[in-house]
């Protein structure tokens, strides 16, 4: 037989390499050791070599390590397997079948405790590497252990090592945390919890904005602060932060826009972008080494490899603090995750492979496109980096109805037509109040209608692209919700917006046959594949139950705050079972500047104001301090009213109405004529219809509930005649939102 110069046959090579494999196997506890026979060969080359032949024994030199006795007998008992997951408290779960070896064994590991309720031991991540060593020592048995997966332990060492910055939420301005609710508290703490760089996942209208707002104020010795957005939320977040950061703006904000003619400019303590202008101002925005980073809807950068996410990740990244704000986080498609858990925490989420192949297995589109371990990837996010609340965990906390303005900005071509407009409309003001002549002045007021109406359409068509910009974040959100609008064209923007995009909706305006109409009803009350209703103000805002929304939004605002109340109430009525968000749709230097005027001060009178309520979220500090004595009148005007049936509040039976049935009018027979007494009273309202029409025979208020309420016309009538001064043509154009 050949021997080499060590004076090995091959044969012995093969043992000696087999022992190594066998022995490093057994260091990673991969495989357990198997002995391997080995065929001894005459060697002749010395006396020694002989001896080694004839005693059956390869030379000492050579010769294979004997395990010791006790690793040798831990092969041949009996085994008992422990499995640990990761528990959505953070913590380590333990799951095994019960043996009273390992329930000693447990009780032996620092930190360890019986979950009763669970049945489960919990453990510290910090215990892991204890408890792994207490269980190999398990006496008469061998223990195998299922450990965490390598990312899950790096995620948890990586939150726990961020520093715990809670004794700082004392920092909040009063004005601030007054008006955050219970759980809005909760959410400011878990962001200081793990070191300002959280994902705040909360459902929508849940109040996201005013808890980041209140993070920041926390760390303001960090400031200024950088606010990535999509185009349609940058007014919005510069209404909030104009209304809560000290109802100023002495450097208070600076909007970003690709409109600037004067360059870009980054020297306001809040600065909002859009994530579509990031990329043009990638070095600007690098250079400026931002402290503080806000993503809002930060499920834009769920794509790898857009523009936007490639240029915006290093940004945040490079941040000392960062809040991720979005309300679909996408637990059904983890990898739309993935580069917003890299964005926090770059250092863990590293290789897309590893992340891919624990929790995007399977899918029918190609890589990573399925879903698995999913509770895991869930309990990994809740106890690292996610906080998210749903409408119905908190719904006891908020109130039943709440209204908010979001911003639109419009493009400067339409706003050149719509300001040549008011121009105009205020030249024939002017002339009006010259008041030469009695005929003079009736003509120049018919013009003033005119002019106004002429806005109120061109408005309209103005504010459709900022709309559909607007509906691309709700559809995102994934929930069921009503939009209202009154002119045509918008109407049918809208409804061809949604069917692009291939969302269920249905459509009800004043061409939808009544006979259809409850069929279309029942659709979206009872398929989840319809999630969008495109209603008209008067004909979808009457006689309609459509509970199945908790979401109202208004593209339009209507002169009768009666018709917005009722359309509101599509939603908010019998059957809701949750609460409802209203979001009106306003664009500054257009109609609603009118219209917003007359219409909150109607409502804010009738005890329905908008956005004044101290509890909703975005209450604009300088609208309160123009209604003095709205809380006051609110509070007497409700006593004089508690006993008026809810069902019956503030609905308009206004005779104009468009979708008023043969059939109701003739079980309402007294109707006509008591509209024209209440017309009669109440002639000194303007022409344009801004009054609230609160009679006692609007078309949803049965007999029965009439007789309940004897009162209640007694109580409008007066209380008209203390409103009966309001010259709603003379409400002028007021500064309630931040321009930029």
């Amino acid at each position: 037989m050949e021997l080499d110069e060590w004076e090995l046959s091959a044969e012995e090579w093969d043992y000696l390499e087999r022992d190594a494999f066998q022995k490093i196997a057994q260091q990673r506890n991969h495989s357990s050791y198997s002995s391997s026979s080995f065929n001894q060969n005459p060697i002749t080359h010395s006396p020694s070599a002989k001896a080694g032949a004839s005693s059956g024994t390869l030379p000492s030199s050579i010769a294979p390590k004997t395990k010791p006795a006790d690793q040798c007998s831990k092969e041949q008992l009996p085994k008992l397997s422990v499995k640990f997951i990761l528990h959505a408290t953070g913590n380590i779960a333990a799951k095994f079948s019960y043996k009273q070896v390992l329930v000693d064994a447990f009780r032996k590991i620092p930190k360890a405790a019986w979950n009763a309720q669970e049945r489960l031991w919990m453990l510290p991540l910090s215990s892991l590497s204890s408890a792994e060593k207490v269980l190999c020592e398990v006496s008469g048995f061998k223990v195998e252990v299922e450990n965490l997966h390598p990312l899950v332990q790096r995620a948890i060492a990586a939150a726990s090592a961020l520093p715990d910055l809670r004794v700082w939420y004392d920092r909040i301005p009063s004005y601030i945390e007054s008006k955050l609710l219970p759980f809005q508290r909760d959410g400011v703490r878990f962001v200081l919890q793990h070191g300002g760089r959280a994902l705040l996942a909360d459902e929508m209208g849940l109040g996201k904005t005013l808890q980041a707002i209140a993070v920041a104020a926390c760390i303001r010795d960090s400031w200024p602060v950088l606010v990535l957005a999509p185009s349609s939320l940058r007014l919005h977040w510069a209404s909030v932060i104009f209304s809560q950061v000290g109802g100023s703006n002495k450097g208070g904000f600076t909007i970003l826009s690709s409109k600037c003619k004067d360059g870009i400019h980054l020297d306001g303590l809040f600065n909002i972008i859009s994530y579509d202008l990031v990329p043009k101002l990638e070095n600007v925005l690098m250079a400026s080494e931002f402290k503080v980073v806000i993503a809002d809807e930060s499920h834009f950068l769920k794509n790898a490899q857009a523009k936007r996410t490639t240029t915006s990740l290093p940004i945040i990244k490079k941040a000392q603090y960062a809040m991720l704000l979005t309300g679909t986080p996408a637990l059904s498609r983890p990898i739309e995750l993935f580069k917003q858990l890299e964005a926090l925490y770059p250092d863990v989420y590293r290789k897309i492979y590893e992340y891919g192949d624990r929790y995007c297995k399977g899918g029918i589109f190609g890589t990573y496109q399925g879903a698995s371990n999913h509770e895991e990837l869930h309990n990994l996010m809740k106890a690292t980096v996610m906080i998210r609340r749903l409408k119905k965990d908190v719904l006891c906390q908020l109130p039943m109805k709440r209204r908010q303005q979001v911003f639109l900005e419009l493009t400067e071509k339409d706003m050149k037509k719509i300001s040549s407009l008011f121009q105009e409309l205020n030249l024939v003001k002017g002339k009006i109040k010259a008041r030469r002549s009695e005929e003079e002045v009736h003509s120049l007021k018919l013009i003033e209608k005119n002019l106004i109406n002429k806005i109120y359409t061109d408005s309209a068509e103005a504010k459709i692209p900022a709309v559909l910009d607007y509906l691309e974040t709700v559809i995102e959100a994934g929930c069921k919700f009503l939009i209202f609008a009154h002119h045509q064209p918008m109407i049918e923007a809208i409804h061809q917006f949604l069917l692009k995009k291939k969302v269920g909706c249905i459509r009800i305006d004043g061409a939808t046959p009544a006979s259809s109409r409850q069929a279309l009803v029942n659709d979206f009350q009872e398929k989840d594949a319809i999630r969008a209703a495109v209603l008209s103000i008067k004909a979808g805002g009457v006689g309609l139950t459509l509970t199945a929304a908790s979401t109202v939004i208004f593209a339009e605002l209507s002169w009768t705050p009666g018709d917005l109340i009722q359309a509101e109430d599509r939603a908010h009525r019998i059957g809701q079972a949750s609460s409802v968000n209203i979001y009106y749709l306003l664009a500054n230097d257009t109609v609603d500047d009118i219209i917003w005027d007359v219409v909150q001060n109607k409502l804010e009178t009738l005890g329905q104001m908008l956005d004044g309520h101290e509890n909703t979220l975005e209450v604009s500090t300088s609208q309160q301090q123009r209604s003095p004595l709205k809380q006051k009148t609110l509070d007497s005007f409700t006593k004089r009213c508690n006993s008026i049936d809810d069902a019956g509040q503030m609905l308009d039976g206004h005779e104009n109405t468009l979708e008023v049935s043969t059939s109701q009018q003739q079980r309402s027979p007294l109707k006509q004529k008591t509209l024209d007494s209440f017309t009669k009273r109440c002639n000194s309202i303007d022409d344009a219809g801004q009054m609230l029409d609160g009679h006692e025979n609007t078309l949803e208020v049965s007999t029965s509930q009439q007789q309940r309420s004897p009162l209640k016309q007694k109580t409008l009538d007066s209380f008209m005649k203390r409103c009966n001064s309001i010259d709603d043509a003379e409400h002028q154009s007021k500064l309630k939102y931040p321009r930029h």
